[in-house]
């Protein structure tokens, strides 16, 4: 019985690709096919068009690229100490105490930008630390704020490990 059942459906089966293959293949009219023509050649024409104004928005994209590169990235030879002294103002500024910076250097890339990952502990109460954040964030210099995790709290104070990056060029 199930195999009568299995047949039936097999047959089915077959029966309906025959079908589809059947009205795939049947001859489209011309009206038709221009038609798909027509909208093939718009979608063209829209992606030449886009391409067009890429190419002619490049060189102002370049320029602002750059004026980010040397306005946002300190100079390699500003070193280390200049970011422990900025660091160390905005967490004054801010109410925190900071207990020390450690600084991983990554290889230079291709455009002479090179990667530094800080990590530092910060103490302070609540509002401390958010100002210290918005600080971060509306510094002179570029900093990416990785991560943030609760390394202990007190009554009224909280202890947090950061882990932020930056970027000098050279």
């Amino acid at each position: 019985m199930i195999r009568v059942l299995l047949g039936i459906i097999v047959f089915v089966d077959l029966a309906l690709i025959g079908v589809n293959w059947r009205i795939a293949s049947a001859p489209r009219t011309p009206a038709a096919q221009l038609k798909v023509l027509g909208k093939q050649h718009a979608l063209m024409a829209a992606d030449t068009a886009r391409a067009q104004k890429i190419r002619e928005d490049l060189p102002a994209i370049e320029k602002q690229s750059d004026s980010f590169f040397h306005d946002e990235f300190r100079p390699i030879g500003s070193g280390y100490s200049a970011l422990v002294d900025d660091l160390g103002t905005l967490a004054r500024n801010s109410g925190i105490r900071t207990e020390g910076f450690s600084f991983r250097q990554q290889a230079p890339d291709k455009r002479g930008v090179t990667e530094i990952q800080i990590s530092t502990t910060v103490d302070g109460d609540y509002a401390s630390v958010v100002k210290f954040i918005d600080s971060l964030e509306r510094s002179e210099s570029f900093y990416i704020l990785d991560s943030l995790s609760l390394a202990s709290g007190s009554a009224g104070g909280l202890k947090l490990n950061l882990q932020l990056r930056t970027f000098f060029r050279s």
